[in-house]
Formats: C-alpha cells, sequence, structure tokens
C-alpha cells in the first residue's frame, strides 16, 4: 500500500482523483484492511496545514484528539478527552471520530456549536453542515464554529465492549442583540438528537421547554441528566 501525504489542497485533490483512501488516524480502518486487504493507495491529511489547525474557532479534521486543548471550547475539550485511551486519543483523529466512527462522540459537541464543515472533494473545497457531512461521508478539512458564551459536557461510565454510553453536551451562545439561546445534543445509544430553545428566564423555564421536545421522549436517565447538566451550564456566565 502506497501512503500519500499531501501537503496542499490541490496534491489532497490529485490523491482522491488518483483514488486514494482517506484513513485518518487508521484506528478505525487497520483491522478492516488485515482482514479484507488493503487498497492500493491511502492518503492522510496529517502534513496538510488546513487540515491540522487548532485554534479558537477551528479545529482541523486531522488533528489527533489529545491535541484537543483549551484553544476550543470546553464542551468540545472534554468530549475529545473522553475518547478511548491515552494511547487512542493520540492517534484517533477529529475526521476519524465524526465521519469514520459509529460512535461519532464528537458530534453531540459539534452540534450545540451550530459547527459547520469545511470538506474536501475532487471538485474542491466547501462549506456545509454537519447531517451533510454525516450523510454523505466527506473528508472533513475543518470544523469551524462561533464561539459560545458557555457549554457543557456530560459522558456516563460504560464498561468496554457495552452499549455506547450516554452523552449531553451543552452551549449558550448569543446572538447580536444579546439574545442567549441554548443547544443541548444527547447520545442515546447510537441515536443522537440536538435541540435549541431560548434561555432567558432561568433553567426551571428552559428545562421546561425542553420537555416539550425530543428530549422529554428519552428515558428517565437521559432526561434527568439533560436537566443537571442545563441547570449547570446556566448556573455559569450563561446565567449572570
Amino acid at each position: 500500500m502506497l501512503l500519500r501525504l499531501p501537503t496542499s489542497v490541490t496534491e489532497a485533490q490529485e490523491c482522491l482523483a488518483d483514488g486514494a483512501v482517506p484513513i485518518g488516524g487508521a484506528t478505525l480502518v487497520w483491522a478492516t484492511w488485515q482482514r479484507d486487504g488493503f487498497p492500493e493507495q491511502a492518503m492522510s491529511l496529517r502534513n496538510l496545514p488546513e487540515a491540522t489547525e487548532v485554534r479558537p474557532g477551528t479545529l482541523g479534521g486531522a488533528v489527533v484528539l489529545h491535541r484537543v486543548d483549551d484553544r476550543v471550547p470546553e464542551v468540545l475539550r472534554r468530549a475529545a478527552g473522553s475518547v478511548g485511551t491515552g494511547a487512542v486519543r493520540r492517534t484517533a483523529t477529529v475526521g476519524g471520530n465524526l465521519v469514520g466512527s459509529s460512535l461519532r462522540c464528537l458530534l453531540p459537541a459539534a452540534l450545540v456549536l451550530d459547527a459547520r464543515a469545511t470538506v474536501l472533494g475532487t471538485d474542491g473545497t466547501y462549506e456545509t453542515d454537519l447531517n451533510e457531512l454525516l450523510a454523505k461521508r466527506h473528508l472533513l478539512l475543518a470544523l469551524r464554529w462561533r464561539t459560545p458564551v458557555a457549554s457543557g459536557y456530560h459522558k456516563e461510565h460504560a464498561d468496554a465492549g457495552g452499549p455506547p454510553p450516554l452523552v449531553v453536551a451543552t452551549a449558550v451562545h448569543a446572538d447580536a442583540e444579546g439574545r442567549q439561546q441554548l443547544r443541548v445534543a444527547v447520545r442515546d445509544g447510537y441515536d443522537v438528537l440536538s435541540e435549541t430553545t431560548a434561555c432567558e428566564e432561568g433553567a426551571d423555564q428552559v428545562i421546561g421547554a425542553l420537555e416539550r421536545t425530543d428530549v422529554g421522549a428519552l428515558p428517565p436517565q437521559a432526561r434527568e441528566a439533560v436537566r443537571r447538566q442545563v441547570a449547570a451550564v446556566l448556573a455559569g456566565p450563561a446565567g449572570r
């Protein structure tokens, strides 16, 4: 197998046009390739500047999870830090987790940040939403978002090999007039739902509004976790 390491978007496009398979951190594909056979060409974006940025408002798709630090919001940092073991986080990438993994541990955090995806195809780069990114399994160059007023993240403990643990992600955003909205995303099993509500009237009113959405149909344990996380994030700067 030939591993190609493009250093520009143009080179990466050429690799795709030649049939090179994107591998992310290879944590999810290696076992499959050992079983089914290796492709003739693979491509890593680890040398592509557009895919390796970590700065406020931007996180590259080729960034390995252990590099996700306090330059990004708390919700995204904690989500990345909760994935697997330290060894996994030193090789697994943002794009591999979001697009290549069925668990998509970073998806709730990306949803509450209202993140947009810059993706790469053979015709060039463009920006799209997370739904299209996941449905069409695009090659992710970077996530971009507006910095929230506050955010939070909760992931329940789960035994290795068991069902995916419950995840609740929250973020408060302010519009140009200073009005605040709360975004909540919940991973329950393999399903992820997200909701948005105004948060001008306090935690009890916000929780009541969420209960009238699909959040209200979650199992009791998940609904209680949502209540705790909403109360916690609104007790910080967003609630002052």
